[in-house]
């Protein structure tokens, strides 16, 4: 019987391969092969990534084996790019077949219509992080990225990591902005979309309203958080 479950996940953020959460997902995933319809990952599973043609960063070759075994056991992979990895580059979409979504976009599984996007651009009035988002997605910035050598690249990112977990006092502190996230899925509920999934706020919500759902995923850093669509029913995970 062919796999009909689809699973959900986002904000992982890994880095270290010796590090508990990055463990935690490997283990995870090698219990998903062959029973995954889809694996949808809706950005920052990376806490830095830049596609090169040629090299891909040592510290996450084990989760592309992981992913590269998902796709041989006949796994849609489907990668919405988060602000943390985008420029995602030939590995993904030649080596594993991965379906590319920049901004989002839509899938259909079991009768279901479902936007999927990384939920940086809930907010409209950040006006400022989303020019941002533009200069550093414009194809002349890629060509730029590319001109740095990838050992220079992964000490930068190691370099900014660090440092923004130091100002945050060595934890993540996050909130979810209900009524933005509302807003934004309500539009989508608007144009056909049943329902909306998000990443970006590491808080999870399962929403119900008038026949549509709306879920934000949340991270890996205490407890795995992900979703699962199996047979119509979504379950947001922990429960």
């Amino acid at each position: 019987m062919d796999p009909m479950k689809d699973l959900f996940l986002a904000d992982t953020h890994l880095l270290d391969p010796c590090d508990e959460p990055y463990l935690r997902l490997l283990d995870f995933l090698d219990g998903q092969c062959g029973s995954l319809r889809s694996l949808v990952m809706l950005g920052d599973i990376f806490e830095f990534w830049l596609g090169y043609r040629h090299t891909v960063f040592s510290a996450y070759l084990p989760l592309l084996e992981r992913l590269r075994r998902l796709h041989e056991a006949g796994t849609e992979l489907v990668f919405v790019e988060g602000n943390h990895d985008f420029h995602l580059g030939p590995y993904f979409s030649e080596t594993l077949d991965c379906r590319i979504l920049p901004d989002g976009g839509a899938l259909e599984r079991d009768g279901r219509k479902i936007f999927i996007a990384h939920g940086d651009l809930v907010n409209p009035k950040d006006t400022g992080y989303r020019v941002l988002r533009r200069v550093l997605r414009h194809p002349l910035s890629h060509r730029l990225m590319m001109l740095v050598p990838p050992d220079t690249a992964w000490r930068i990112a190691r370099w900014a990591s660090a440092k923004s977990s130091r100002k945050n006092g060595g934890r993540e502190r996050h909130s979810l902005p209900h009524d933005d996230l509302l807003n934004y899925a309500r539009q989508r509920f608007s144009e056909g979309y049943d329902t909306v999934i998000t990443g970006h706020f590491h808080v999870p919500l399962l929403h119900h309203e008038n026949g549509h759902t709306l879920i934000a995923l949340g991270d890996w850093t205490k407890q795995p958080s992900y979703a699962v669509l199996e047979d119509g029913v979504f379950t947001l995970y922990p429960s």
